[in-house]
């Protein structure tokens, strides 16, 4: 391409660039600065960063410069937004020096946008797991924090998540700010979505020899379908396993709270959800070794039920027995 621009012009502002643009920009690299590139990496974290390349216009600096963007962490959808806000960012610059201007701009949205390393994340939960007609999602991005609340039927749940600025190698925090489901079921979705967050930034204890170097997860859409899709829209249309009823009441208000009442929910280990008399009758019934859950074949592991099958057949077989005892002084009297 034929290039009519004013050499003098930038020739002087490429000196500028080289002299003094990593002291204006925090966070800059300058890779090449000549007539026919301009390189400079703009970097706010590890994963927060990308490279610019700046080609002069034909009739530069009449026209705005030519920039491009690439980055192996930023999505390449969110880069191409942002060349086109570049572009018409720099229409204010029409006969001026625009390197600097330009990269100071782009360092601006790096640290004013924690959604920018997520935002693929974000499109798709806005896109697969909220529900505009019955969920609240709200963004404030210069904080990094999304408020969420969930409704299922007569339930919901309401929650924050934060993203911080040295995500993805950081976890998104996650905090609870209301519901009406049972307390002990809101402990669990937190606990396990703050353990799936963990998991997703920290090395395995047992180290795989064979595996290839640890390197942190994205966690915000991985706890966004776990708190949604597998707890909140899941557990109010849950049926007992065993009974075949639904474990929860239509109503959240009639929840029951007494852990002996029959009606009260339990969660085992694989997740599935029990009314308290049907679990109790079950473990309490032989065969007791390796009790499974009917619902997914897993073995059940519950606290109130932790004995081993030789304690629980022989509590069972003295029931038995008193039973028979019972029956045969009934039969005695009735004679």
């Amino acid at each position: 391409m034929d290039n009519n621009y004013d050499l003098k012009f930038v020739e002087d502002e490429l000196k500028s660039v080289k002299e003094k643009l990593t002291d204006l920009v925090e966070g800059t690299e300058i890779i090449a600065c000549h007539f026919a590139l301009v390189q400079v990496k703009v970097k706010k974290t590890k994963y927060k960063q990308m490279t610019v390349h700046l080609q002069f216009s034909k009739d530069y600096p009449k026209s705005g410069i030519l920039v491009e963007l690439k980055s192996k962490t930023l999505s390449e959808k969110l880069l191409n937004k942002l060349v086109n806000i570049c572009d018409q960012e720099m229409k204010k610059y029409i006969g001026q020096q625009q390197i600097v201007p330009v990269i100071t701009f782009i360092k601006k949205f790096l640290d004013d946008n924690p959604f920018c390393i997520c935002s693929d994340e974000l499109n798709y939960i806005k896109n697969n797991i909220i529900n505009s007609d019955i969920d609240k999602y709200k963004m404030k991005t210069k904080s990094g924090i999304i408020t969420v609340n969930i409704n299922q039927d007569r339930f919901n749940m309401e929650f924050v998540i934060t993203v911080p600025d040295k995500y993805p190698a950081e976890a998104v925090r996650i905090e609870e700010t209301g519901s009406n489901f049972p307390s002990y079921l809101r402990k669990v979705f937190l606990s396990q979505a703050e353990e799936i967050a963990r998991r997703c930034v920290s090395k395995p204890l047992k180290k795989n020899p064979k595996a290839a170097p640890f390197e942190p997860k994205p966690s915000l859409q991985p706890v966004f379908e776990f708190l949604v899709n597998d707890c909140i829209r899941k557990y109010p249309r849950e049926t007992c396993p065993l009974c075949k009823l639904k474990t929860l009441p239509d109503n959240p208000e009639a929840v029951v709270k007494d852990p002996t009442d029959p009606n009260h929910l339990e969660r085992v280990y694989c997740s599935h959800i029990y009314h308290f008399g049907c679990l109790d009758k079950y473990m309490k019934t032989p065969p007791f070794k390796d009790k499974k859950c009917p619902a997914c074949k897993s073995v059940i592991y519950h606290e109130k039920w932790n004995v081993t099958p030789k304690v629980a057949e022989d509590r069972w077989a003295h029931k038995e027995a008193k039973q028979r005892e019972l029956e045969e002084v009934v039969d005695f009297l009735g004679d």
